[in-house]
C-alpha cells in the first residue's frame, strides 16, 4: 500500500491523460490504466499490483479521475442536458410523455437502471478480481471483437437502413437536380438588365463606411455591425437545429432498444471492455448511425461516470486518500484536458468514419499484451 503513497505527480499526469482519452475512446480506460503501467514496469507496475488489494487506493485514484471526465461531458452537452432535465421535470409534473425531450429523458433513466444496479453490486469485486494485466489484455481483445461484430452487423443491416444512415444517404438522392433542364427558362437572363438596378451598390458602401474614422462610423457602424451577426447567429441556429434533430432521432429509439443499449454498459465493469465501445456497438446493432450512437453513448455515460466518481469521494477523503489527494487534483486536470480533446475529436470523427480502426487497435494491443503477460 505504501508504494501508492509514492506516486509521483508525473505518474498522476500521465495516468490522467491516458484515462481522459481512453474513457471516451472505445478502447477501455480501466484496461489501459492497468496495462500501460504494467508495460512500463518498476514503480508503475507496483501501482497495478496493489489493485488486488480489497481496498485499493490506486483504484480510488483512477475512479476519482472519472469525475473530471464526466464534468467535461456534462459541459459539452450542457444545452442538451438542460432540455432533457426540463423534459423530465415537466413530464413528472404533467404525468405525460409527449415531446422528444421527455421521451429521451425517460429512455436515459430506463437505460441507466441495469448498469446502476450491477455497478453497486459488482463494480468493486470485478475490479479487484479482473484488474490484472493478463485479464485486461484478454478483455481488450474481446472488446475489439465486439467492435468488429457491431460493424459487421451494421453492414448486414445496411440495406434496410437504420435511422441515422438513411438520412446520410438521402443526399445521394440529390441527383434530382436532373430537373435542372429548367435552365431553358434561362432566357430570363434577358431580364438581367435589372442589374441596372444594381446601382444599389450604394448598400455596398455601408461596409466601406465601417472603415471610416470612428466619428463617421458612429451612425453607419450600427448598420454595418449587423452584417457579422447573422453569420454567427446562423451558426448557432444550425447547431441547435442539429442537436434537436439528433434528439428527435434518439427519442425514437424505443424502450427495449434503450434498455438493451444501457444494459450493455455492464460489460464495462470488466477491465478491458470499453463503456463507450459496447454502448456504441449496441446502438449500431439497434440501427443508429455512428454519430447518433456516439451521442447516446455519451449521454448514457455521463450519469454513470458521475455516480462512479461520487461513490469514491468518501475513499479519497478517508484514509485511502492520504498521500494521493494532490495527485488526484493534478491527474483530474490532465484528464479534463484530454477528455475535452477526445469528445471534440470523436464528435467529428464519427460523422464519416467507423469503429473499425479502434477494433484493430484493441485486438492487436490485446494479443500482444496476452503474449507479454501470459508467457513472459
Amino acid at each position: 500500500m505504501g508504494a501508492l503513497y509514492h506516486m509521483t505527480y508525473l505518474q498522476a499526469v500521465v495516468i490522467g491523460l491516458i484515462q481522459g482519452v481512453t474513457e471516451l475512446f472505445p478502447i477501455s480506460s480501466l484496461g489501459h490504466t492497468v496495462l500501460v503501467p504494467a508495460w512500463l514496469g518498476g514503480t508503475w507496475g507496483t501501482l497495478v499490483r496493489q489493485e488486488n488489494s480489497p481496498e485499493s487506493p490506486y483504484l480510488a485514484f483512477v475512479v476519482g479521475l472519472h469525475l473530471a471526465t464526466a464534468l467535461v461531458l456534462l459541459g459539452y452537452y450542457i444545452k442538451t442536458w438542460v432540455r432533457i432535465i426540463r423534459g423530465l421535470i415537466t413530464s413528472i409534473v404533467t404525468r405525460r410523455v409527449t415531446s422528444a425531450d421527455q421521451r429521451l429523458a425517460w429512455l436515459l433513466v430506463v437505460a441507466t437502471i441495469p448498469v446502476g444496479i450491477a455497478g453497486l453490486v459488482l463494480e468493486h469485486p470485478f475490479r479487484v478480481l479482473f484488474a490484472k494485466p493478463l485479464a485486461a489484455a484478454v478483455f481488450l481483445t474481446i472488446n475489439g471483437g465486439i467492435l468488429f461484430g457491431a460493424e459487421a452487423l451494421r453492414r448486414r443491416r445496411a440495406p434496410a437502413g437504420g435511422p441515422g444512415e438513411v438520412s446520410r444517404r438521402e443526399p445521394v438522392a440529390q441527383p434530382e437536380p436532373v430537373a435542372q433542364p429548367e435552365p431553358v427558362a434561362q432566357p430570363e437572363p434577358v431580364a438581367q438588365p435589372e442589374p441596372v438596378a444594381q446601382p444599389e451598390p450604394v448598400a455596398h458602401r455601408a461596409p466601406a463606411a465601417q472603415r471610416a474614422p470612428a466619428t463617421q462610423a458612429a451612425g453607419a457602424g450600427a448598420a454595418g455591425q449587423t452584417q457579422p451577426m447573422p453569420a454567427s447567429a446562423a451558426e448557432a441556429d444550425e447547431t441547435i437545429f442539429l442537436d434537436e434533430a439528433a434528439e428527435q432521432r434518439l427519442a425514437g429509439v424505443g424502450l427495449m432498444s434503450a434498455l438493451w443499449i444501457g444494459a450493455s454498459q455492464i460489460l464495462a465493469l470488466l477491465a478491458g471492455i470499453s463503456r463507450e465501445g459496447v454502448t456504441m456497438a449496441g446502438g449500431l446493432v439497434r440501427g443508429l448511425s455512428h454519430e447518433d450512437a456516439l451521442r447516446f453513448s455519451f449521454l448514457l455515460s455521463t450519469p454513470v461516470i458521475l455516480a462512479a466518481g461520487a461513490l469514491k469521494i468518501s475513499d479519497l477523503t478517508g484514509s485511502l486518500g492520504n498521500g494521493v489527494r494532490g495527485q488526484v487534483l493534478v491527474g483530474s486536470a490532465a484528464a479534463a484536458i484530454s477528455s475535452l480533446f477526445a469528445v471534440v475529436f470523436l464528435a467529428r470523427y464519427f460523422r464519416t468514419r467507423t469503429l473499425t480502426p479502434f477494433a484493430i487497435y484493441c485486438v492487436a494491443a490485446g494479443l500482444i499484451s496476452i503474449i507479454r503477460f501470459g508467457f513472459f
